[in-house]
């Protein structure tokens, strides 16, 4: 009797946890659904929070910055078109679209060679090349800074002929040329691995019959290959744009910041900073409106990759 009321008041004593414990227990799929709510929210706090941070200094009057909090202070939209009056805001946005699309275009067509050969060819060495591109797309491109720079201002001398004289490397500085070229090496492993494992999981039968049609391996690639892995090339096509996109270090050495000499938006939010005055508002505004090219290709490329899983699996 005296172990039996112990038992119970043990019971007793443990509380609202191991009550819940024990309906977690007994109700396990509620505990998901309510760890999935809890998880969500907490993604979209800690995602959308700095969005509106950013509106809310964006609505802010520019004398009244001192001391905002959750609310602006005060209502200022004209943030919005005094942005593109004291910049050229749109010729930043402009370029920075240019020398993505351009990287984008090379990194999937030499992706796309690359993971034919590594996803649909047997030769040596194959392991351990897909091993190196692993490790060189782990390599900080803050690390490749400074030889960039002295290569790409003309300050490498590469060959030197007793007829001709020293040849030096390009002056390719506040040119396109200067952002295209070292974005198309960093960004080019991870398109590699990923049109690799879509690549590698196209029957053999495929190409087969179009090879036996008269198609040449190039051709079977562009006709059969990458049609039936558009997920893929969908999804380094987007990885690529907006990496390229939102990439600062590269972007901010290679040109002056001037609009006209291909500076990308990272120097066009970087500008509303002058020497004696920084316009928070206008920069607030500027990555805001700067962001949605990002926000429209994410929306359209999700429906784009969700019917090409859908296509491939149905043709597969």
């Amino acid at each position: 009797m005296a172990s039996q009321t112990a038992e119970e008041g043990e019971s007793d004593d443990d509380g609202p946890i191991a009550d819940r414990t024990q309906e977690a227990i007994r109700n396990p799929g509620g505990a998901y659904q309510f760890l999935f709510y809890v998880v969500t929210a907490f993604f979209l706090v800690t995602t959308l929070f700095p969005f509106y941070w950013l509106l809310v200094l964006a609505l802010t009057p520019g004398d009244r910055m001192t001391n905002v909090g959750l609310l602006p202070n005060g209502f200022n939209p004209a943030s919005f078109v005094e942005m593109f009056q004291r910049l050229p805001f749109h010729v930043y946005m402009f370029n920075s679209i240019v020398i993505a699309l351009t990287t984008t275009l090379i990194v999937l067509l030499v992706a796309s060679f690359a993971g034919y050969a590594f996803g649909r060819l047997q030769f040596r060495g194959k392991t351990a090349l897909l091993l190196v591109l692993l490790a060189i797309s782990y390599f900080p491109p803050a690390a490749f800074i400074i030889p960039l720079f002295q290569f790409f201002t003309g300050n490498v001398e590469i060959l030197t002929l007793p007829a001709v004289g020293t040849i030096s490397s390009p002056n390719w500085f506040n040119t396109p040329g200067a952002m295209v070229t070292p974005f198309s090496a960093l960004f080019l492993p991870l398109s590699i691995f990923i049109l690799t494992t879509f690549y590698s999981q196209i029957p053999d039968g495929l190409e087969d019959a179009a090879r036996v049609e008269g198609a040449t391996r190039i051709g079977a690639l562009f006709r059969v290959i990458i049609p039936l892995s558009a997920p893929g090339v969908a999804t380094a096509g987007v990885l690529t744009f907006i990496g390229v996109y939102n990439e600062f270090f590269i972007s901010f050495l290679m040109t002056d910041g001037q609009a006209q000499n291909w500076a990308p938006i990272v120097w066009g939010v970087v500008n509303y900073q002058g020497q004696y005055q920084a316009f928070y508002n206008l920069m607030a505004a500027a990555s805001i409106v700067g962001v949605l090219p990002v926000v429209i290709l994410v929306v359209i490329a999700q429906e784009r990759i969700v019917s090409g899983l859908t296509a491939g699996a149905l043709k597969e």
